[in-house]
């Protein structure tokens, strides 16, 4: 899962350990389809940012398979209080990604007090070692980017270098969001896979997953402009399941920091890759 701009809107340092490849890996994560529930939090505020208080929900539901390719259908909406003002902003997407062809669809829209601010809807895929971007909207246009991986495939080598005790690893991303017309370097730093403690009210809200272990992990993003010399444009922290579970979210703004703890988990029916049967 990757969040990032509110206007959109949910690792750091030189001479890290270089990409992983690009292919799927030959043993693909078991990633659940699952639709989780977020309770947004105002945690930090510096003075330049304006905000004086800010409250949400997230909602994050992923379906498909490694085959079939997997759809994610994710809103964010939160409340500002400016201090002088309170403001509703509401942001919906649906992507499509199939890691195995290397294509990625992508809509966003964006409203503000429920009134259109942005809308963004466009395609990428791998091609002859370039990522091409397809805009239709805001504006038409064609982009050539330097290849790099979509979210969940990503998240595939999150899990994979976490399996493996690999703790640091940079990689490009594209996800579509802001203007859908560049893609950002991360830099993800993975913990030791942990328990939950005694007491972890959070962990209970996952069912099944209660027990289970997770890995806490940070992902810092940054752009072509500044490279990794500098602060992140957006930092994330969660802790994340073997099954692409993520909960006890944390999104670094730089002026203002959000948590999100996870409020509702439906595990949802998978999806298999066996053909129907012949009648």
């Amino acid at each position: 899962m990757i969040v990032r701009n509110l206007a959109l809107v949910l690792a750091a340092g030189v001479g890290l350990m270089p990409c992983i490849a690009s292919a799927v890996p030959a043993s693909v994560p078991n990633l659940i389809s699952h639709r989780a529930v977020y309770d947004l939090e105002l945690k930090d505020a510096s003075d330049r940012s304006g905000i004086e208080g800010m409250t949400g929900r997230m909602v994050y539901e992923f379906t498909g398979s490694s085959c079939k390719g997997y759809k994610t259908d994710f809103r964010f909406v939160t409340q500002i209080n400016t201090g002088d003002a309170v403001r509703m902003t509401d942001q919906q997407t649906t992507t499509f990604e199939d890691a195995v062809s290397k294509k990625f669809t992508f809509e966003t829209k964006s409203f503000t007090d429920d009134k259109l601010d942005k809308e963004v809807i466009g395609s990428a895929a791998d091609v002859d070692g370039k990522m091409k971007v397809d805009l239709t909207k805001p504006d038409p246009r064609e982009i050539d980017l330097v290849p790099g991986e979509f979210p969940t495939e990503h998240m595939y080598q999150v899990i994979e270098n976490a399996k493996l005790g690999k703790r640091i690893f940079e990689s490009r991303v594209f996800d579509g969001s802001d203007d859908g017309d560049e893609s950002l370097i991360t830099s993800t730093l993975v913990g030791k896979q942990q328990a939950p403690k005694d007491g972890d009210a959070e962990a209970s809200v996952a069912g099944d997953f209660a027990k289970a272990p997770f890995w806490p992990v940070t992902i810092a993003y940054y752009n072509d402009k500044t490279g990794t010399d500098s602060l992140p444009i957006y930092r994330m922290s969660f802790k994340l399941y073997e099954n692409g579970i993520t909960r006890d979210l944390t999104m670094d703004y730089g002026d203002f920091v959000l948590t999100g703890k996870l409020a509702k988990l439906d595990v949802l029916k998978p999806e298999t890759c066996e053909a129907p049967p012949v009648r």
